[in-house]
């Protein structure tokens, strides 16, 4: 058993409000499901002043949220940007007056749906298309530096590669589809991105630095080849936050995948046993895949992982200050991510048959006065599970460290 009191830090404009204390907290991130790609994260959090100290806060100032881990580190849970905060009065009388401060800010996603590009893209891959997008709206060019800036008031310790990063994070490159050329048309970057990494099979996501970043189609297999699952105990949850769902809309059994230069060709490839069984369930997949061997093996790939329900957890959730969770649990709740694969054990026998296997898609924090609580919101490790490419294996992986009995054709992951 392990005793767990929150210590936060929260930073807006880089500057830490030691003298505040932090009634209430709410932050999403993530996705709802996975059919989706992730919108901006948001926080609202209410801080109380209680000396009537000078705030500085104005919008769009950086906001960062910390949460200290069992090693007394501050993990950073959120980043993002003051879009809306209120000064008011919560109580008066002949000893002072008490006032809340409540702010409202957005992770960095929020600034691709109102940045427009022309889009034109040369015949790349997923990852590195992407790439482009973002690092001409993220990364400053010589002439867009602040001229007033100068050299003495620059961090010292700013790396060349990172200097005027307004917001790019990793991204997977090359990426393991290629994708057609894209001529001039304007769209939003939001819009574009999206697209691209559909095409891909990834995901753009936000760090928990404030920062935009793309998962490629094996990025979820590599990383669990490598770290494995997060062990966690349905025992250790909140009794009445477990739900597991299993939806007929999860099922698709008839794929068209549409391709190419402007999305002008299409396939189509449907599995006629799910079908007799479930009724036609269909759907169009809008891509800019290059070649047409790639977008059968997505259909294909589709097919073979959603022609049948599969469970969802719908959402569970962890009360950090529950002394039943030990350190490294908590520290792994503290550092949660989209793509963290989970192993969720002692479930009751009638569902998942008492182990769920699943990937993190979004999640919620939610605190007040020294309580605080995270809610997952899982989907099956099969609709997201990729064979790994060659590349992607481990340099000092060793070959009798695998399987012998293991089917060339099953390898999907090298563990």
């Amino acid at each position: 058993m392990t005793i767990f009191n929150p210590v936060w830090r929260v930073k807006i404009a880089g500057i830490e409000y030691t003298n505040f204390a932090l009634a209430n907290l709410n932050i999403t991130s993530g996705r709802t499901n996975i059919y989706e790609q992730a919108n901006a994260g948001y926080v609202n959090l209410q801080l109380i002043n209680l000396d009537q100290s000078i705030i500085d806060i104005e919008i769009n100032d950086s906001v960062t949220v910390e949460l200290q881990d069992s090693t007394a580190t501050f993990v950073p849970i959120f980043g993002g940007t003051v879009v809306e905060f209120d000064i008011g009065i919560a109580a008066s009388g002949v000893v002072g007056i008490n006032q809340t401060v409540s702010i409202t800010a957005l992770g960095a996603l929020s600034r691709l749906p109102k940045a427009l590009t022309t889009g034109v893209l040369s015949q790349d891959f997923d990852g590195d298309q992407i790439l482009s997008v973002l690092t001409d709206l993220l990364i400053n060019s010589w002439n867009e530096v602040p001229a007033a800036l100068t050299w003495a008031s620059y961090d010292p310790t700013e790396q060349w590669q990172n200097a005027e990063n307004t917001g790019l994070g990793e991204i997977d490159t090359p990426g393991n589809y290629e994708l057609a050329q894209r001529s001039s048309q304007t769209i939003d970057v939001y819009s574009l991105v999206s697209a691209l990494a559909t095409s891909g099979l990834g995901y753009i996501y936000e760090n928990a630095q404030g920062q935009i970043s793309y998962a490629d189609s094996t990025h979820r297999s590599t990383y669990l080849s490598l770290n494995g699952y997060t062990d966690l105990s349905a025992a250790e949850a909140l009794a009445n936050s477990l739900s597991i769902q299993t939806r007929a809309g999860d099922i698709r059994n008839e794929i068209t995948i549409k391709y190419g230069v402007n999305s002008n060709s299409e396939i189509t490839d449907s599995d006629a046993d799910s079908i007799r069984q479930f009724g036609r369930l269909a759907q169009i997949i809008t891509t800019t895949i290059k070649h047409q061997a790639d977008a059968e093996d997505q259909a294909a790939f589709y097919l073979t992982l959603r022609s049948y329900p599969q469970a969802n957890f719908n959402q569970i959730t962890f009360e950090l200050t529950n002394s039943e969770i030990d350190d490294a649990d908590r520290d792994a709740l503290i550092n949660v991510f989209m793509g963290l694969p989970l192993r969720v054990t002692d479930l009751p026998l009638n569902m998942a048959s008492g182990t769920y296997l699943g990937f993190v898609e979004g999640w919620t924090w939610r605190a007040s006065y020294n309580s605080v609580s995270v809610t997952a919101l899982l989907s099956p490790v099969a609709f997201s599970l990729q064979a790994m490419q060659w590349r992607d294996v481990a340099p000092a992986e060793l070959w009798n460290t695998i399987s012998g009995s293991l089917d060339w054709a099953d390898a999907l992951v090298v563990a």
